[in-house]
C-alpha cells in the first residue's frame, strides 16, 4: 500500500468521527485499488443452515428471511439500512413473532444494530438460535432484545471488544463515557440488572477487537440468564444436520 493511499484512506475514516464500529471487515475503494481489513481471527468454518434458510425463505429483506408468516430469519451483516429493512419486514408481515438467528456475523453500523434491538423488544419478537446456528459480535445485542431467548447447546457465539473509526477501544474511554453508557443502557433496556449489565459488557470487550471469545450455548445461556432447550435445527425441513461446512473468509465480528 503506498503512503498517499494510507493517507488518504486514514483522512476519510476520520470523518466518521467516534462512533463504535464492531464490523466483520471493511472495504475501501480508492484510484482503483482494493484495500480489504479482515481479522485472522475471521476465518471460521460455518453452519450449512444458510443454505437451507435460502432455499425455505418466501421473501428477503437484507439479511432477514421470512420463512412463514410467524418465521424470519438473520443470516448476514447488519448496516445502516437494516432498520428500515426489518421495520418493512415486519409491516409486511405483522405475524412474525419469531427471529432465528441463523449465520448472524454482526454489524457495521452499532448505533442502527441496537436501534433494531429496541424495534424487535418492542414488538414482543422472541429470538432463537439452533444448534448449528452462530451470533457473533453485534449481532449478540440483537439477540438480547428477544422478548423471549432460546438458545440449543449446539449453537455457538463470539464476542470481542469494539473500535471507533479513530482506532479507538472501549479502554480507550474514562468509565462513565457516552461510549460505553450507550451499551450499558442498551442492556439494562433488554432487561439486565445494572451489575448484570456492566459484568456483560466487561465480558464482551475481555479480548480485542481484532480476537474474539468464542463461546457455546450453554455458557452464553449463563451470562443472558437463559435456559437451554436440547432441540434440533428448525431451519431445517427433515433428517439430520448435513456435515458438509465451507470456509467464511471474513466472518467475525462486529
Amino acid at each position: 500500500m503506498t503512503r498517499s493511499l494510507l493517507s488518504a484512506i486514514l483522512a476519510l475514516a476520520a470523518l466518521f468521527g467516534a462512533l463504535p464500529a464492531r464490523a466483520e471487515s471493511w472495504t475501501v475503494v480508492y484510484e482503483e485499488e482494493w484495500v480489504e481489513q479482515v481479522p485472522a481471527s475471521a476465518s471460521r468454518f460455518v453452519s450449512p443452515l444458510q443454505a437451507q434458510v435460502e432455499h425455505e425463505a418466501v421473501a428477503s429483506y437484507g439479511p432477514f428471511r421470512v420463512i412463514d408468516e410467524h418465521t424470519a430469519a438473520l443470516v448476514g451483516t447488519t448496516d445502516s439500512r437494516s432498520p428500515a429493512q426489518l421495520a418493512a419486514m415486519l409491516a409486511a408481515w405483522p405475524q412474525i413473532e419469531r427471529l432465528d438467528f441463523v449465520e448472524a456475523p454482526g454489524t457495521v453500523d452499532d448505533l442502527a444494530n441496537l436501534k433494531m434491538g429496541r424495534l424487535l423488544r418492542a414488538r414482543g419478537i422472541s429470538t432463537s438460535v439452533s444448534s448449528g446456528g452462530s451470533v457473533r459480535s453485534g449481532a449478540v445485542e440483537l439477540f438480547l432484545a428477544g422478548a423471549r431467548r432460546t438458545i440449543a447447546p449446539g449453537a455457538e457465539f463470539a464476542v470481542h471488544g469494539w473500535l471507533d473509526y479513530d482506532g479507538r477501544g472501549a479502554e480507550d474511554y474514562p468509565p462513565g463515557s457516552p461510549e460505553h453508557q450507550r451499551y450499558l443502557d442498551y442492556y439494562t433496556d433488554m432487561g439486565m440488572t445494572r451489575e448484570e449489565a456492566s459484568r456483560f459488557y466487561a465480558m464482551t470487550n475481555s479480548v480485542p477487537f481484532e480476537d474474539a471469545l468464542w463461546l457455546d450455548g450453554v455458557e452464553m445461556a449463563r451470562w443472558m440468564g437463559q435456559e437451554v432447550v436440547d432441540r434440533p435445527a428448525t431451519m431445517l425441513a427433515s433428517g439430520d444436520v448435513p456435515h458438509i461446512v465451507y470456509l467464511d473468509l471474513g466472518a467475525l465480528v462486529q
